[in-house]
């Protein structure tokens, strides 16, 4: 089966998560959704072999190819095993939504359908990354450990909760550390260590080869996405993936991209003084806007990082290849290839961004490909 994730006009919405990977790709839970679509349409038929696609943006399509002849489905819908049963039974021309929100087509529409199961979960805003992430774990939970069996758990820790929602991949590694399950399931990925003196509060997801450090607090939701690094304290917080944040300091309802780095002792504040509803920038709207929400952090893109110390306001955005440093608190909104802080910002330089990146990836014996520094130099000129 060939499906497309449709960004369906929603891709600066998303940003500057958005600026280097399609709607599709983030991720939220356990997985991006291009894994969890994979994951449910293989477990519905293991016979079938699934290709994903991307309908997005022009400059994107290098590296996020799309699938000719696919299925177009809502990159914004995170499905369930009831979505993609529906999608088994689309004929070519129907349509399904639900209500009047558009999930997927086959071919082109000439029959609309209502989807009559259980009410998909819906990413409607940049926030709701971390909003929903304590929905979308305990869904992706559930798909990933029905039916397996967890490695066992150390007793050097105290497990606070039923053991059924602590799950331990092959190779994972958890000693000394106090978990507790009570509010929602704690699941580390293959290879991922929780270092000792360590207490979780759950949920909380660890995908393969992430990192606990010594002492670290985590209230969930939180996600680290594979090969994230993560120390200090932790409240709600998404990591992509590739993104350390290996020291003290506070980071809270936050969204961080990949191959990002916070340096020792970043602070992030979450709430206003007055307790008021934040306003944030908003690369759709192109000006900081409005939201109903009272607690929000820092969002920030891929091959971003700060110095030790920095300070970042409340419902802070950050833009994709930024240096950012400084005893003061930068601007709430910092551009994509910006160098500097309170003081003021000057142009990061494209060679010397690459230069910086490459360096931090060949660390895992990676680098930037082709297709990707095509994408970050058509964000640089933006």
């Amino acid at each position: 089966m060939r499906i497309n994730l449709n960004d369906n006009g929603f891709h600066l919405r998303f940003a500057p998560l958005t600026l280097t990977r399609p709607l599709g790709n983030l991720r939220i839970g356990i997985f991006t959704n291009d894994e969890r679509w994979k994951k449910l349409i293989e477990s519905f038929d293991p016979t079938i072999k699934t290709e994903i696609g991307f309908t997005t943006e022009e400059y994107l399509q290098g590296k996020f190819k799309k699938q000719i002849g696919a299925f177009e489905v809502n990159a914004a819908i995170i499905p369930n095993e009831e979505i993609v049963a529906t999608l088994f039974q689309l004929e070519e021309g129907n349509s399904l939504y639900t209500n009047e929100t558009w999930i997927a087509t086959v071919g082109t529409e000439t029959l609309r359908i209502n989807y009559t199961g259980n009410e998909p979960i819906l990413i409607e805003q940049r926030w709701d990354i971390y909003q929903k992430n304590e929905l979308v774990l305990k869904q992706d939970f559930e798909l990933v450990t029905t039916g397996r069996k967890s490695q066992p758990l150390s007793k050097s820790n105290t497990l606070i909760g039923d053991k059924k929602d602590i799950f331990l991949e092959e190779g994972a590694v958890v000693e000394a550390s106090i978990l507790n399950t009570n509010a929602g399931p704690i699941y580390i990925g293959k290879h991922s260590e929780i270092m000792e003196g360590s207490i979780v509060r759950g949920p909380l997801a660890m995908c393969e080869h992430s990192a606990l450090k010594l002492g670290t607090k985590v209230y969930g939701a939180s996600t680290l996405g594979p090969h994230c690094k993560v120390g200090g304290e932790i409240n709600n917080v998404v990591f992509q993936a590739f993104s350390n944040k290996g020291h003290d300091g506070f980071l809270g309802n936050s969204i961080i991209g990949e191959w990002c780095n916070l340096g020792a002792d970043t602070n992030t504040s979450n709430l206003k003084n007055n307790y008021g509803n934040v306003s944030t920038y908003s690369y759709e709207e192109n000006k900081e806007v409005q939201t109903n929400l009272q607690f929000m952090g820092l969002c920030m893109g891929d091959h971003s990082k700060c110095g030790i110390n920095t300070m970042f306001n409340t419902a802070t955005v950050v833009g994709v290849s930024c240096n950012v440093f400084g005893a003061d608190f930068p601007s709430k909104f910092i551009p994509s290839f910006s160098w500097g802080g309170s003081n003021g910002f000057e142009s990061f330089k494209f060679n010397k961004a690459i230069e910086y990146a490459n360096n931090m990836m060949n660390r895992r014996g990676l680098a930037l490909s082709e297709e990707e520094i095509e994408i970050l130099g058509v964000i640089d000129k933006k």
